[in-house]
């Protein structure tokens, strides 16, 4: 028991909101909130934290913790009858206790289940029945992996569509001096312009004024160089065939009260998302989607990313 409990621990986070800490061996970590199933810090051997996560950020139900890796279900963005990304990242989950089965190939102790059923709260506004299952776990070498699985429960025969997203912040030393590899010559839809149609005209993404994007039929591996601190970070998805990129620059982060003024130079979103095609399942079925991000030194690019680290397909 005592060696288990070095891998995963469950206690208290901020407002007393519950939280699993996960660490591996070599000291990485991530916290991860019962409260929006939302990782909150990913941290190095080094204890350097990866993630962004607001300085005003709240920790109050109902409101949405502002940082982190919420969970954007059923409904991405306001595109939809639904709040801003949906309710899952304002929901209590729960420890899964009967997780489905997944590789055998995952040597890994360091994971933890959770699952989201719909309330008869949620069925007045989203009237469909569910199960979203995450697995969220840490790698030997402190890769951060999140695992979705959403079934149709309904009962009454009805099929039901959503979109997702990982809304993944992470923090840079210097937005300015950052860097996306991997959506070049793809075509996007710009947010900013009413979900205009564009493709992409630069050999990588920086970053002068506001951004964002949604990149459309994306490759399963992308790159975030941080040139200030020689870091890259690789994101590897399954499922999930758009990529969001999103930084609100200077005017929009004062206009939001739990963002500080200039903390949009330490962050960016780069999210592994399902919009422009909604998802659709029959009663029964299930849709699964995968992340996985790691961070290496930045002599990488996405070009030459190590051909051994795939995502395995199960």
């Amino acid at each position: 028991m005592s060696s288990e409990k070095v891998h995963v621990e469950h206690c208290k986070g901020v407002n007393g909101l519950d939280k699993v800490i996960l660490r591996e061996i070599r000291g990485c970590s991530a916290e991860v909130y019962l409260y929006g199933g939302q990782v909150t810090s990913w941290k190095n051997e080094l204890g350097e934290e990866l993630l962004f996560l607001s300085s005003k950020a709240t920790f109050r139900p109902p409101r949405a913790i502002r940082g982190g890796i919420p969970i954007c279900f059923p409904q991405f963005g306001n595109i939809g009858s639904l709040e801003q990304h949906g309710f899952a990242r304002n929901r209590a989950w729960s420890v899964d206790p009967n997780p489905p089965p997944f590789p055998s190939n995952i040597s890994h102790r360091t994971f933890i289940d959770l699952i989201l059923r719909h309330s008869e709260e949620d069925v007045k506004i989203w009237p469909h029945r569910y199960e979203c299952r995450l697995r969220v776990a840490l790698g030997p070498g402190g890769d951060l992996m999140l695992t979705s699985r959403i079934r149709n429960t309904n009962s009454d025969g009805k099929s039901f569509t959503f979109t997702f997203a990982y809304h993944t912040h992470f923090f840079v030393t210097d937005i300015s001096e950052v860097r996306v590899e991997g959506l070049e010559t793809l075509d996007y839809l710009d947010n900013l312009k009413n979900r205009e149609r564009f493709t992409e005209q630069g050999d990588a993404i920086i970053f002068e004024s506001e951004v964002d994007k949604v990149y459309l039929s994306t490759p399963t591996k992308i790159a975030i160089l941080d040139h200030e601190r020689k870091r890259t970070f690789v994101l590897r998805k399954d499922g999930l065939p758009d990529a969001v990129v999103w930084n609100p620059w200077d005017k929009k982060a004062k206009s939001m009260a739990d963002f500080g003024d200039d903390e949009y130079k330490h962050m960016l979103c780069v999210k592994a998302a399902c919009v422009e095609k909604p998802i659709t399942l029959k009663p029964g079925e299930e849709w699964k989607g995968r992340q996985e991000i790691s961070a290496v030194p930045s002599s990488y690019c996405s070009g030459q990313l190590d051909p051994r680290r795939v995502l395995f397909s199960g």
